[in-house]
């Protein structure tokens, strides 16, 4: 497995790594190398169970994970720790707790539905991201809590809005929390290795010169035919070929300059 080192952490936030979005990009695509170099000849989809559990050496398990916020329900979890989670009991209709071990991934039921393998292999890649790049981190965290005798759950939970999540303007101004740069990384990173960036612009602008546009970029709302090229077409061809959701394939889009709105 390659292992992430990044060159410079946050000291103050139990060495949380400082990433651009590039670096994230390059350990993806050594990532894909060591993994599966075939997937960076050109656009292919891949598993997210095979690469957790042959790769990393992870377990899955699937259930209903007990939610506390209906309106932020949870996909996916990473253990860093052996303990308790809660899992709602549809048989006995209750919530329950199961013992769980180090290095487990639990997928929501809900994700695996028919329908939503899109999202299923992004929340599995996002778990796949938090175990690469922040298990130092989050090991850490339970180290101290075990020493101040702090009481702290061993799983990171990844509600609806960390996986999948829309790009946010102006990222370098932002003050965000360690909290929410972790779950940046995780998705970013779900993203590189679902779509490399070495198969993904050559793929797209194919598509672009295909249907006889050269400038590789759409500016949205200025041609009918090219909104429908940037919000239809592209997007279509990106989730059939990788495998993944029609949303993730317009954030992509979106965070590589594809598709952009009004004048750049």
């Amino acid at each position: 497995m390659v292992h992430l080192r990044p060159r410079r952490v946050d000291y103050m936030n139990c060495n949380t790594p400082i990433l651009y979005d590039r670096e994230i990009d390059d350990y993806a695509h050594a990532v894909i190398a060591d993994y599966k170099p075939h997937l960076l000849d050109g656009p292919d989809s891949m598993c997210f169970q095979h690469f957790l559990e042959s790769y990393l050496g992870l377990s899955i398990e699937y259930h209903d994970i007990y939610n506390d916020d209906p309106d932020r329900p949870i996909l996916a979890m990473t253990t860093f720790g052996d303990g308790n989670v809660k899992v709602f009991d549809k048989d006995n209709e209750c919530v329950s707790r199961i013992y769980v071990r180090e290095g487990t991934v639990i997928i929501d039921n809900a994700v695996m539905k028919p329908g939503r393998e899109g999202l299923a292999l992004f929340s599995g890649l996002h778990e796949g991201g938090h175990y690469m790049m922040h298990k130092d981190v989050y090991s850490k965290m339970i180290e101290q809590a075990a020493e101040t005798g702090d009481d702290i759950s061993p799983v990171v939970y990844c509600r609806r809005e960390n996986i999948e999540s829309s790009p946010r303007a102006k990222i370098g101004r932002e003050r965000r929390s360690a909290e929410q740069w972790r779950e940046h990384h995780a998705d970013y990173f779900a993203a590189a290795i679902a779509m490399p960036t070495v198969t993904f612009k050559p793929f797209v602008h194919s598509i672009l010169r295909e249907n006889g546009h050269y400038k590789g970029s759409i500016a949205l709302g200025r041609d009918h035919d090219l909104d429908i090229l940037a919000d239809c077409i592209i997007p279509d061809a990106i989730s059939e070929v990788y495998g993944v959701s029609i949303r993730a394939a317009k954030i992509k889009l979106r965070k590589m300059g594809f598709v952009h709105n009004g004048i750049r």
